[in-house]
């Protein structure tokens, strides 16, 4: 017996748009060369139709090597299995079963990504990017942790792997998941090690933001004082993450000023790697009883990152007689990485400090074997990357350690110097035991047991939001976090002295934190962490300043708090840097001779509520006015990034304070039109007037709408039209809106959860489905109610319960 779950639909649209295209797939925006042999693709019986109707039938009866005693998996109605195990081992074994079953392909083609491995499968067209991911050490920091895990975490992980492998064992060809047929390559079995890079991917995509370099070269070009007005350290304190003004109850560390921490002062000339997103960040809060309508605490959440099929998230419950707990996970990772216990809740955002810095290297000669340390030449480690192109020779790349890290940029990547590298000193680089702290929240039964686990924590920096049955909420920002000296780690460090490394770190205790604040409320939205009063010093490649504010002006004005007014939060796309940036932007214009037509849309934006609801036509405007003239007071760094000098543009918070109260700062004269100097009232006008002229030519497309502007999209990461969204009508947006909603980036999920003694609830969605496998109906099953604001009530089950209506098959894994 099987329960099927397939869609013939879908592979019959993918069918016709193979057949009519014939033209090659895109792996991350890339274009990959070869075809898959047609003939073997398109077998009827083996080929990616078989995919679709026999690889993800589950079975109802499995008998698996290692096992101790059976474990029972009930699927509900969503397909989220609820898995029931007697032990941790049959546990974790049957969760990496679970999740390998479901998302095989994301959890390798992810790793693969992590490890530099892509060339591999798509050719020579990713070798820049897979050199990149070795050169920033994500091997080098995987490594690193897998091999210094605990006997505990490392009995779990080598479980989790037997699961994995348990199901990728029983494959043939004809139930490989459809992208193996597609880009004609075999899953190879899983190790610890994979799940050690998902995990630096993670942090990399969280924890990689930073701007040595581009403060490095700002201060060269333009010097100190212009760097300090326009890049502060912090843009606004107004609502932090911890609000407590003089309160902090502890004595601060204190570092030695060591002078010798001089900083390059010359311009450095090279392409850098991509940056993580700017948008990555997240909103979550929890509402203490007293501001409850129910008076049991609630907690909320949603992590904002790309948007693609398979969904990034995975549910699933894990039952054993010492834990029950339900949540996210990520494929390739054994623990529930956000979701709730029966007693707790806790949920994430990112802290979005800097914790990677830069270092000169100054080698002796172009051959990088020796380099210079506190003033002697000493050995540098080498290491010989080997990169396997699929349709090309191997390629090899020597990759330099020094004491601070690997030297990502030199003379043979990127770097134009020959004597001169850049080696990244990255906390993510070092062992830490992020793994015991999910394992012990997975089983937290209240606040101390959370306090306890997040001393585990060391990367990726995380506000970690907490609520709990028992009524208490909380908030710590936690981390591993540097102990520097002001402005320390914020330009490239002298690697000739290894004093500028990293020696203290600020202690676990003295991370901002508070407890049932007399407020009522906790949140945080990427926001700075605490306020000004905090003793140590914090810097960020950027810190948000909208949405922190608007959610707790919200909270703030309701004392009975719903779910529905928890619901109408996560959708809230009230714009509050429109609202405070476009009054100035309109006040400009006076004076102006305006066409009829110009002041019409001057009259529709004087009467927009600042709302980005799906049919206004006045947040096109906006948009696109504000873009246009973010550009034109950004030209100069547009130029340099041009000539491959990285400069960092301006945070839209400085750039309109910037606006209002400096009109004549010299960036706002326009470089492309001497001898005129602009100012910023010349800019708002001339920006106005190219917004009309893009408003009409989109009109002529058929675009007026904010939902048809904005575009929100959710491909398939091979970007396969006929298996994902080109186009979902939604509102909100990524810049500064709760609702961060963007083109393909914004809530990869949303939960809500209430922590009632009597029994906790939750309700959530996410844009995707649980099915990685494209014919399944639960392939994205959710995505039209994560864009409408549906939720899905969440199953949460104390015992095998088979009966529940909810429950539509079982599953039972034996031991061989």
């Amino acid at each position: 017996m099987t329960c099927q779950h397939n869609d013939p639909m879908k592979i019959i649209r993918f069918i016709i748009s193979f057949s009519i295209t014939a033209t090659v797939v895109v792996a991350m925006n890339i274009k990959i060369g070869p075809m898959p042999p047609l003939g073997k693709f398109m077998d009827p019986f083996h080929g990616f139709w078989a995919t679709s109707t026999a690889a993800m039938d589950i079975p109802e009866q499995i008998y698996m090597e290692g096992l101790h005693q059976p474990v029972r998996i009930l699927y509900d109605d969503m397909l989220v299995p609820h898995i029931f195990a007697e032990n941790d081992d049959d546990l974790y074994q049957a969760v990496g079963y679970a999740h390998a079953f479901h998302r095989l392909w994301q959890m390798e083609f992810q790793t693969h990504a992590a490890a530099g491995r892509l060339s591999e499968v798509v050719g020579n067209i990713t070798l820049d990017m897979d050199r990149g991911q070795r050169r920033k050490g994500l091997v080098f920091g995987a490594e690193n942790f897998v091999n210094n895990l605990d006997e505990d975490a490392e009995r779990i992980l080598n479980n989790y792997t037997k699961g994995v492998n348990a199901y990728i064992n029983q494959l043939d060809y004809a139930d490989y998941p459809f992208e193996y047929k597609l880009l004609d390559y075999a899953p190879e079995p899983w190790t610890p090690l994979k799940t050690g890079l998902l995990y630096k991917y993670m942090s990399d995509m969280l924890n990689s933001g930073e701007r040595d370099i581009e403060n490095t070269n700002f201060r060269s070009i333009y010097g100190k004082e212009l760097l300090d007005l326009i890049y502060p350290d912090v843009d606004s304190y107004i609502d932090p993450v911890v609000d407590l003004p003089g309160g902090w109850g502890f004595t601060p560390i204190t570092k030695r000023l060591d002078e010798s921490k001089d900083t390059e002062k010359d311009v450095i000339s090279m392409k850098l790697l991509d940056q993580p997103h700017r948008n990555n960040g997240s909103n979550n809060w929890a509402v203490g009883p007293e501001r409850s309508a129910t008076g049991n605490a609630f907690l909320a959440n949603d992590m904002h990152l790309s948007l693609y099929l398979p969904s990034l998230w995975f549910y699933n419950q894990m039952h054993t007689k010492s834990m029950n707990v339900f949540g996210h996970s990520l494929p390739g990772i054994p623990f529930v990485i956000t979701g709730f216990t029966d007693s707790i809740a806790w949920g994430f955002t990112n802290a979005q400090r800097d914790l990677v810095d830069w270092y000169k290297i100054k080698f002796e000669d172009e051959g990088r074997s020796r380099y210079l340390l506190d003033g002697e030449y000493v050995a540098t480690q080498k290491k010989v990357e080997k990169f396997h192109i699929r349709g090309a020779d191997t390629f090899y790349d020597t990759v330099v350690y020094s004491v601070f890290g690997p030297v990502t940029y030199d003379n043979s990547f990127h770097g134009k110097s020959g004597k001169n590298g850049y080696a990244r000193r990255w906390i993510d680089h070092d062992a830490s035991t992020g793994f015991n702290m999910f394992y012990q929240i997975n089983r937290a039964k209240n606040f101390d047991d959370y306090m306890a686990a997040l001393d585990q924590f060391t990367s990726p920096a995380q506000n970690i939001v907490f609520a709990s049955v028992q009524g208490d909420i909380a908030h710590r920002v936690q981390g591993k976090y540097p102990l520097n000296n002001k402005e320390e780690g914020k330009f490239v460090k002298d690697g000739t002295k290894s004093s500028n490394n990293w020696t203290e770190y600020i202690p676990n205790e003295q991370n901002p934190f508070w407890k049932n604040p007399t407020r009522g409320f906790v949140s945080s939205a990427n926001q700075q962490p605490a306020d000004s009063t905090y003793p140590y010093y914090i810097t960020s490649r950027q810190f948000e300043s909208y949405r922190n504010r608007r959610i707790n002006d919200l909270l703030r004005a309701d004392s009975s708090i719903t779910l529905a007014d928890l619901k109408k939060l996560h959708f809230d796309n009230y714009g509050l840097k429109a609202s405070e940036s476009l009054p100035f932007m309109i006040q400009q214009l006076n004076g102006a001779n305006l066409s009829a037509q110009e002041q019409d849309i001057i009259q529709q934006l004087k009467s927009w509520d600042f709302y980005y609801n799906m049919d206004t036509k006045a947040a096109v405007y906006y948009d696109i006015w504000y873009n246009n003239l973010y550009e034109g007071i950004w030209d100069e760094i547009d130029s340099a990034q041009n000539q491959n000098i990285a400069l960092f543009y301006p945070t839209d918070f400085s750039t309109i304070k910037l606006m209002q109260q400096f009109p004549s700062l010299p960036f706002f004269d326009n470089a492309a039109t001497p001898p005129e100097k602009e100012t910023v009232k010349d800019l708002a006008l001339s920006s106005f007037r190219g917004m009309i002229q893009k408003v009409s030519e989109i009109h002529d497309k058929g675009i007026d709408s904010w939902s048809e502007y904005s575009a929100t999209e959710v491909n398939h990461q091979l970007r396969i039209p006929s298996l994902g969204y080109s186009y979902i009508a939604t509102g909100g947006s990524g810049d500064g809106v709760v609702n961060a909603t963007g083109t393909n980036h914004g809530p990869s999920q949303r939960i809500i959860v209430e922590l009632d003694p009597k029994g906790v609830k939750a309700w959530g969605h996410y844009p995707g489905g649980q099915s990685g496998n494209p014919g399944s109906k639960f392939y994205n099953d959710m995505v039209e109610a994560w864009a409408d604001g549906t939720y899905f009530d969440l199953l949460y089950l104390d015992h095998i319960d088979s009966s529940n209506e909810r429950v539509i098959f079982s599953q039972t894994l034996s031991p061989n």
